[in-house]
């Protein structure tokens, strides 16, 4: 499985990878790549194995510093960085590029992806391409598309069984218009907010609940102070690899070529590694005490038919040869399957 990944990845990433020559030179430098994921989550070990892989193969002559936990800022903090030429990497929610390439919405339809072969077909393919080119013109070059993984409901008020049961609850959100109306129209008080500032939001009760991955919810330990999780699996995150164009343009072929083969085997290594945390996560969220409730499929549907207006309102404001590319790719997955 592993094996088979890596090569999907490698082949089909954004960039052509060309072999170093033999005699490329490549400079001494540092590189900050920042995140707002928490220690030991798969995004900041899949940092960590891309550091290691750029020392493999420089040579030790460039260093790769992680800022974890939004050490250096939020997420949207760092899209400007990176775009002023202020840092170098980051790595996040690609539903955030919505605020610079509003197409990106697309990505966080409710419901949209069933399978991680079909995300990763769609990101891998022609619309991962498409996006890649909108954010060129934002200042911000795309290496590759890690992911966070399906996202799961948690609250500390009641265990939510069925759709109805969100009515009133306070929850946190990306901060992107879609998760916004998504929760709204489930019934929710949608509250956006960074996700540093989410364990003491729900500590102190300023909201009742919010909504991850669940290796994202035990890496944070969001279960210290949430009582319930629903496998809603209601949104499919991947995470979008970013470098400051500004500094980009500044590095040696030969050093773009190292980046860009680092980024692409560093995200088989992270997906899989998501993948396969997933299961595990919402176990050990159970053994620490949360309930966890799984929804049958006639709730799922439920949950689908009233975010369906949400999905037709985002999509429809897309363009529309990219939302016909990104259905046309996942109706030729699943008949494949």
């Amino acid at each position: 499985m592993r094996k088979t990944l890596m090569a999907m990845v490698t082949g089909l990433m954004l960039a052509s990878v060309a072999p170093l020559s033999a005699g490329a030179e490549i400079h001494e430098q540092t590189i900050r790549f920042a995140s707002a994921g928490a220690e030991g989550s798969p995004l900041v070990i899949g940092q960590r194995k891309f550091a290691e892989i750029v020392k493999e193969k420089s040579g030790g002559k460039i260093d790769v510093k992680v800022f974890p936990a939004g050490m250096l800022g939020g997420d949207l903090q760092s899209v400007t960085s990176l775009q002023g030429g202020l840092l170098q990497m980051s790595v996040m929610n690609a539903g955030l590029m919505a605020s610079l390439a509003p197409d990106f919405a697309i990505l966080d339809l409710p419901f949209l992806f069933e399978s991680t072969k079909e995300a990763d077909a769609v990101m891998d393919g022609e619309v991962g391409k498409t996006f890649a080119k909108e954010l060129d013109e934002k200042n911000l070059v795309v290496l590759a598309y890690w992911e966070l993984g399906f996202r799961n409901l948690t609250n500390s008020r009641r265990p939510v069984e069925k759709v109805d049961d969100i009515e009133g609850l306070k929850i946190r959100v990306v901060q992107s218009p879609i998760y916004l109306e998504m929760f709204q129209a489930l019934g929710a008080n949608a509250v956006p907010m960074p996700f540093p500032e989410v364990y003491t939001a729900l500590e102190t009760g300023t909201v009742d609940g919010q909504e991850n991955p669940a290796p994202s919810i035990l890496t944070a330990k969001l279960n210290e102070v949430q009582k319930y999780i629903t496998l809603t699996r209601h949104t499919y995150n991947p995470m979008v690899l970013l470098f400051s164009k500004p500094l980009w343009e500044k590095l040696d072929q030969e050093e773009k070529d190292l980046l860009q083969a680092a980024a692409s085997e560093a995200a088989a290594f992270q997906r899989q590694l998501s993948r396969d945390a997933d299961q595990k996560a919402v176990d050990a969220l159970a053994a620490s005490g949360m309930t966890v409730t799984k929804l049958p499929p006639e709730e799922i549907a439920r949950f689908r038919e009233k975010t369906k207006p949400v999905a037709e309102k985002f999509a429809g404001a897309a363009n529309p040869d990219l939302v016909k590319a990104l259905n046309d790719t996942i109706q030729r997955v699943r008949a494949a399957n």
